[in-house]
């Protein structure tokens, strides 16, 4: 990390990937855009302890197709996760730091149980939701709405009504009646599937059938993101299908790498 001061200039992600990664390259171009230093780093070279989560502040899951979704998506690096590199997970989750998972990023983390982390960070991770085969049992890869909510850094001062692409076939979030409650108490569902009026409207604008109409969640402490949404797709206006006579001065994903980065400066 680069420090002037006592103060964090430039906090350092890492991108995390693995065989099967795909959109590693777009998620550490958003990040250098909202400012940090960015190393794309292969599982196994934490896994061997060559490298460690220790030298960052931020940790990226990025979408893709880890290990071909066999098994199920994101199951084979979730167990990774889980079993081969849990103790620095933790550590990492302990020590304040920020962690986003962007759709097969998603999977894992919710897969390896980091997300939604009911039992709060001390816990051991235990899975305690899913995101299963969408209701169309197709791949859905278009732009939808969503709207922001509930308590998590990464999503201060997003608009009311943000636009982003989606690209999955195993998308649809679901979990059981409790857990349902205790997200929405906790205020830990942070985005939803919605029209352009904000409204819950069904298919096509929630592409994959979750319940509640939930495109992201957080843990309970407000710093894990996961979103099946790609908002590293959308960090530049011109990236937007959308016909604007005046072009905003960024796309709408850009904030919320804005937002990680701005939180590890002033915290840390």
């Amino acid at each position: 990390m680069e420090v002037s001061n006592g103060v964090i200039k430039k906090p350092k992600v890492c991108v995390l990937r693995s065989a099967g990664t795909n959109c590693d390259q777009e998620t550490a171009a958003a990040f250098v855009l909202a400012g940090a230093r960015v190393e794309r780093l292969h599982i196994n070279r934490l896994a061997s302890g060559e490298r460690a989560l220790d030298d960052f502040q931020l940790l990226a899951i990025p979408g893709g197709f880890s290990y071909g979704d066999d098994v199920a998506s994101g199951k084979i690096f979730a167990n990774e996760l889980r079993f081969k590199l849990v103790e620095g997970m933790r550590k990492f989750i302990a020590d304040g730091k920020l962690i986003i998972g962007i759709c097969n990023g998603f999977q894992i983390l919710v897969k390896s149980g980091f997300l939604p982390g009911l039992s709060g960070p001390a816990a051991e991770p235990a899975q305690e939701a899913s995101l299963i085969l969408n209701d169309s049992a197709k791949f859905e890869a278009r732009w939808v709405y969503l709207k922001p909510a509930g308590r998590c850094v990464w999503t201060k001062d997003l608009k009311k009504i943000i636009y982003l692409p989606v690209a999955h076939g195993e998308g649809k979030f679901l979990a059981d009646k409790k857990t349902l409650a205790a997200l929405k108490k906790n205020k830990q569902v942070v985005f939803q599937y919605c029209d352009a009026q904000g409204k819950s409207s069904g298919y096509p604008d929630n592409p994959n059938g979750s319940v509640e109409d939930i495109a992201g969640v957080t843990d309970s402490t407000g710093r894990i993101l996961g979103l099946m949404p790609h908002p590293e797709r959308h960090v530049s206006p011109l990236q937007s299908p959308r016909k604007e006579l005046k072009l905003p001065p960024a796309g709408d994903g850009l904030q919320i790498f804005k937002n990680g980065v701005q939180y590890v400066k002033t915290h840390f």
